[in-house]
């Protein structure tokens, strides 16, 4: 039986030569991506900012309404089409998107080193990417093996198949499919299929290709069970990501634990964190869940 760990655990990205959390506080944070730098409202970033002027190439104003909405400010710098940039081997585009972001999280690094190091001594580990958006969690687990991608977004899809062609992984065994994420986890279920690994990253609302409303509180606990079906006391890890939702990384993990019960392995849960250059504050960014089984 899987052994609940109590304890949280801490997730912390650390940057890299494409992106850096430069500073943060007073409800924003000021990260570079590449060339650039971007202002972002961060209400977590509850303290005082290293820097009291910030010197940026883009600023997202939020909108008046507590669940989105906002735009850009930016300088003629900032490409339209977007910029290249790199994790390790990944290749992907960055751009100033309509929803915040900038086309990938920057704090799941530390994750798609985690779920790799999971599938070591796992030859051709298979692997499902469910929410994939622009995959590049896709290209760092198609070094294990073939990796099945699901987004319900074609846009995004398209764009997850343009970062691995910059990658040159274009001929990577990686199965790009435009879905709704629980349905099609539905239907492997029925279809018996089975997976190494799963990650999953749901949205606290979303709609699927044809329309399906997506709202986490009711579709979470039904998706995290097919997952299970999917997997066997051979396969190596679930891991589960949450953003802006009210909710603890223990109600998540107790979730997990009961759905898990009788296979073998871990269940922990904890915070993703991006850590600020040259403080080492910690920024935290989401909540986890994660079910590891070494075999």
């Amino acid at each position: 039986m899987a052994d609940l760990v109590r304890q949280p655990q801490l997730m912390v990205g650390e940057g890299w030569d494409d992106y850096a959390l430069l500073d943060s506080g007073h409800g924003r944070k000021l990260e570079r991506f590449g060339r650039f730098r971007f202002i972002r409202p961060e209400p977590q970033a509850m303290w005082t900012p290293q820097s009291a002027e910030w010197q940026a190439d883009g600023e997202f104003i939020p909108g008046a309404d507590e669940d989105g909405g906002g735009r850009w400010h930016l300088s003629p710098e900032v490409p339209e089409e977007g910029w290249p940039l790199s994790w390790r081997e990944a290749r992907f585009t960055a751009s100033c998107t309509p929803f915040r972001h900038l086309g990938f999280f920057p704090d799941m690094a530390p994750v798609w080193d985690w779920m790799r190091a999971q599938l070591d001594g796992k030859p051709e580990a298979q692997t499902l990417n469910l929410f994939g958006y622009t995959g590049v969690g896709s290209q760092a687990l198609s070094e294990c093996g073939p990796v099945t991608h699901v987004d319900a977004s074609k846009k995004s899809v398209a764009q997850a198949r343009e970062n691995a062609e910059l990658a040159g992984m274009g001929d990577r065994p990686i199965r790009w499919l435009v879905d709704d994420a629980a349905k099609f986890a539905a239907r492997e279920v029925r279809r018996e299929r089975r997976y190494d690994g799963i990650i999953l990253d749901p949205p606290k609302f979303g709609r699927g290709p044809k329309n399906e409303t997506w709202r986490i509180e009711e579709g979470l606990a039904p998706l995290v069970r097919d997952c299970r079906a999917l997997l066997d006391p051979e396969s190596r890890f679930l891991f589960l990501t949450v953003y802006a939702v009210r909710m603890s990384s223990l109600s998540l993990a107790g979730l997990v634990d009961e759905i898990f019960a009788g296979m073998p392995g871990k269940v922990e849960h904890g915070d993703l964190a991006v850590q600020e250059q040259g403080t080492g504050r910690l920024l935290p960014t989401a909540i986890f869940a994660r079910w590891s089984n070494p075999g």
